[in-house]
């Protein structure tokens, strides 16, 4: 059976979402593991796609598999999973059917294959379709919702359809017009171009020489808050993997960018290394560590659920649970409280997730008002096309355009 051409990239995506669905761990996390073995790398490729496009539309998956049994199985059912498996494959990825239920029968030793092959011939004989604009989880729909409306929720499906186009953020955001054509890309700010999904990123023009790099036009926004440094001091907390690192370096600030995780930093010195950017690096957690002395600006991209870049990682639908976001929403509001004293009198403290929920935003930004710090309305100049700051200050990015989810709130210390 393990010999069945294909197979072994099948179980090693099965792998995957059990890790994700069951264990709570991040796809990209479990690829590693769940790959192991497999020398290929089309194959630990394609493994990774059938995860992340079964994540991207298990609501619908599902809708299709009980319209075609008389009981339903059970959400954790092998049978179930094999079949989103096969499913994504010829629905999705373009496997012809008859190839996608040859890989699945095998994962079913000792299981219901007769069922399983019953149900994928019923499906597809019925030239069974999904949904364009895929559901989103049921839970995540009414916690969405609930915050922000039905309109949100309309546009984040809309998002989950397919992964964004891809931004990136310029070195020199003088030359934007200049990279804009070189890429034959378009623009939503100064310093930004959106191009294509469907790129070799080290392929494109600029990557070698280091003129710009990936970055979610969302993500952009925290550092472009800070405006330009002229060689003051600034602390990138929770920094990996350095996007916002560089930008700073790039505007003229001192840097000192910090990160938990040496493996995580180590790609941030690559980025810097080949953007030819430089930075202080220090390998600290955030709660434990402390500047010799206060600094002109602080940017904290505090640690979250990162539920805003569901449309990249639909792993964060599935696995990010109440808990896990009240827990986070802990952890930052420690982190707002510990960093403030950081900040010099009259310097700012920049608070950021890429998170869609309030309890990792607009909260904690209310909380911080306690520590010393006063909210600033940004300049909307300062802000990228189609992104705009509320009533009270802060800015709330909401799925759409191809923009991150993501919370933003600028503050001078008192």
């Amino acid at each position: 059976m393990t010999d069945i051409q294909g197979l072994p990239a099948r179980r090693a995506a099965m792998q995957l979402l059990d890790a994700v669905l069951r264990r709570g761990q991040a796809l990209e996390a479990a690829l590693a593991g769940a790959t192991r073995g497999i020398e290929n790398s089309a194959d630990r490729a394609l493994a990774h796609a059938i995860a992340s496009e079964t994540l991207r539309h298990i609501p619908d998956l599902d809708d299709l598999i009980d319209s075609a049994t008389r009981q339903r199985l059970p959400d954790d059912a092998k049978a179930r999973m094999v079949l989103r498996i096969a499913l994504v494959q010829a629905l999705v990825l373009g496997t012809p059917p008859h190839a996608a239920i040859a890989t699945a029968l095998p994962m079913l030793e000792g299981g219901p294959r007769r069922l399983v092959h019953g149900v994928l011939g019923t499906l597809f004989r019925g030239k069974a379709q999904l949904r364009a604009i895929p559901l989103l989880p049921p839970k995540v729909e009414d916690r969405w919702s609930k915050a922000w409306g039905h309109g949100m929720t309309g546009a984040a499906s809309e998002a989950l359809a397919a992964p964004p186009p891809l931004d990136l953020t310029l070195k020199n955001p003088a030359e934007t017009d200049l990279w804009v054509e070189k890429l034959a890309g378009e623009t939503m700010a100064p310093g930004h171009v959106r191009v294509g999904r469907e790129v070799a990123i080290i392929d494109l023009p600029g990557f070698e020489e280091g003129a710009w790099w990936v970055q979610n036009i969302s993500a952009s926004v925290p550092a472009r808050l800070l405006g330009e440094g002229k060689g003051r001091s600034v602390l990138d907390l929770c920094a990996a993997p350095g996007g916002k690192t560089m930008q700073l370096a790039a505007a003229g600030w001192q840097v000192t960018a910090v990160e938990r995780e040496e493996r995580r930093l180590a790609r941030l010195s690559e980025n810097l290394e080949r953007t030819h950017l430089s930075a202080d690096l220090v390998t600290a957690d955030v709660l434990k560590w402390e500047p010799k002395s206060p600094v002109d600006a602080v940017l904290l991209d505090a640690p979250c659920s990162a539920t805003g870049i569901f449309a990249r990682h639909p792993d964060v639908l599935h696995r990010i649970r109440a808990r896990d976001i009240a827990q986070l929403a802990e952890v930052q509001a420690r982190m707002v409280a510990r960093v403030a004293d950081w900040v010099k009198p009259g310097g700012q403290l920049i608070y950021a997730t890429c998170s869609l929920e309030p309890e990792e935003g607009e909260a904690i930004a209310e909380q911080a008002q306690k520590h010393g710090l006063m909210l600033v309305k940004p300049d909307p100049a300062q802000l990228p096309q189609g992104v705009n700051a509320q009533e009270k200050g802060w800015v709330r990015i909401l799925p759409g355009q191809g923009r991150d989810g993501f919370f933003i709130a600028a503050f001078t210390r008192s």
